[in-house]
């Protein structure tokens, strides 16, 4: 002000004038933003909010990662049955739903109207990219045509022997361990599948053998890393701001191992398109005549209506989210399958009985792409146990736009909305008894009539631009979960490890707070047919 009254009345003046346009700016967007919070508020009070620590605080601190976090989602759901608000903040909701009728118009959104939430998903734009987890608007709807038909059947087809090869390796682990137990061997099956997973996508996508399951790989270290580290920083609010993430430990370890990650696969793409560009077209497809086309291979060559191709940097991106929502979650689901079958020994052994029946009298025991739809209970069990465990526990939308439901009531613009999975499986308005593991609920006739979005295991993965959002690897994941479980109920026996109790913890996936134990003892190999 001294300066303006130095430079005359009319340089005061003109100052006094901007800065009081400035402060009248400044409560003019103040008053916009409070109505507009306020009509949203008395929208979201038509929904159910569970008891609180006060306006101020909310529910902070109320929902836990745990056990005893996941037993309060079940109270909700009781309580509540379609969904309920939730104050994270005095200034932030969250709509927490888990009831088909309340889930679908979220989910049967366009995902230009429901995108995913970005606070925690931007986390991991560090590691993968625009790849279709995180890509939004035009570029997802692009990228989900164009990575489509990389899963048809005739693609899938040819992972099963991979699926078969990696099974194969995990249980002479398993029959090695137990020799050395003298007994049933004792382990931690999460990590067992983790490799094993691993292992799989690593041949599936780069044609790569990595011994992963046998031996350390810097490669599948790094990855295990990001995973644990992405949840850490979740945790830790102080390291949400990009900058003072970088500047911790943590932050310079995420920022390594991504550097070892981006290397490998960019490595192999462009070692890829080197040779696509050297030999052309026609005699690069020729070099591959008698093996099979992994998925770089398949996005290398994928073009859209007006010949564009993906880029390097866009392949990159795709096979990094590949590989990390494929390992997890298929981990996840196959580990909760083996104890739900150890908890139930009368289902395991008639899923063996099923398997060694499908199995009978062949040289070789394998399963084929044709024996997939021939193991109708196995599915069964596969599928209660997604429901009852599912590796995502929920997701999250923020909707662009005023979303109605049914009833009339409307999920305002900007609002979170955790779409509960768990929750959803475990409502007792569509699964009677939803804390029971009943295989029967999903026969054909039990089926009949059932929400399809009442099952939603898949639904973490990249959004569908119409109609419903299934994982666009459902049917990659569902295939392995087959193959894995038919071979391990047909040479192993399952049992609980009684002085390991089983207490659950919701992070990226579904785990155990100290590991899941179980028990595996090798079967006798079955007698050959007497012609």
């Amino acid at each position: 002000m001294a300066l303006a009254w130095a430079l005359g009345p009319l340089a005061a003046a003109a100052l006094g004038t901007l800065l009081l346009a400035l402060l009248l700016g400044w409560l003019r967007d103040l008053v916009v933003t409070v109505t507009r919070f306020r009509a949203t508020c008395q929208r979201l009070n038509r929904f159910p909010r569970p008891p609180w620590r006060g306006w101020l605080l909310g529910h902070t601190g109320l929902g836990k990662s745990t056990e005893e976090g996941l037993q309060q989602v079940d109270e909700l759901v009781a309580r509540y049955r379609h969904g309920c608000l939730w104050w994270i903040l005095p200034w932030m909701p969250i709509l927490r739903l888990f009831h088909p009728d309340t889930l679908r118009p979220v989910l049967l959104a366009s995902a230009f109207i429901a995108p995913k939430d970005q606070i925690f998903y931007g986390f991991l734009k560090p590691w993968l990219g625009d790849g279709l987890l995180l890509s939004r608007g035009q570029k997802w709807a692009r990228h989900r045509h164009l990575l489509t038909p990389a899963f048809r059947w005739d693609i899938l087809k040819s992972y099963v022997g991979i699926f078969n090869q990696s099974t194969h390796i995990m249980h002479a682990k398993w029959r090695a361990a137990a020799r050395a137990a003298g007994g049933p061997a004792a382990l931690e099956v999460l990590e067992q599948l983790s490799l094993l997973t691993l292992d799989t996508l690593q041949k599936c996508i780069f044609s790569h053998e990595s011994h992963c399951q046998e031996q350390p790989s810097e490669y599948i270290k790094a990855i295990l890393e990001l995973s644990t580290l992405v949840v850490r920083r979740y945790h830790r609010p102080f390291h949400h701001p990009a900058w003072l993430y970088r500047l911790s430990a943590d932050g310079r370890r995420f920022a390594q191992a991504c550097v070892t990650v981006h290397s490998f696969t960019a490595a192999v793409v462009q070692r890829r398109r080197q040779a696509l560009d050297r030999l052309g077209h026609q005699a690069w497809m020729e070099s591959h005549q008698g093996r099979s086309m992994d998925f770089i291979d398949l996005l290398l060559l994928t073009k859209d209506e007006d010949g564009n191709t993906l880029s390097d940097e866009d392949i990159s991106a795709e096979a990094d989210t590949f590989m990390f929502e494929g390992h997890d979650t298929t981990a996840s689901g196959l580990a909760w399958l083996l104890y739900n079958l150890a908890c139930h020994p009368e289902y395991q052994e008639r899923c063996r009985q099923e398997v060694r029946e499908l199995l009978k009298g062949r040289d070789v025991e394998e399963i084929e792409w044709e024996d997939l739809s021939h193991l109708p209970f196995t599915t069964m069990c596969i599928k209660e146990s997604l429901r009852l465990h599912p590796p995502v526990s929920a997701v999250s939308r923020c909707c662009t736009e005023d979303i109605t439901l049914r009833d009339g009531r409307v999920i305002p613009k900007g609002v979170i909305c955790l779409m509960s999975i768990y929750g959803t499986h475990h409502n007792p308005d569509i699964w009677p008894d939803p804390q029971v593991y009943n295989p029967l609920r999903f026969s054909p006739e039990n089926s009949q009539g059932r929400s399809p979005l009442a099952f939603i295991p898949f639904s973490a993965g990249p959004r569908r631009g119409h109609g419903g959002r299934n994982c666009i690897g459902q049917s990659f994941a569902m295939a392995e979960l087959k193959v894995v479980a038919a071979l391990t109920v047909a040479r192993f026996t399952i049992r609980l490890d009684a002085g390991r109790p089983t207490r659950r913890k919701p992070e990226l996936i579904l785990r155990t707070e100290d590991g899941l134990w179980l028990l595996l003892e090798p079967l006798p190999e079955p007698l050959p047919e007497v012609a």
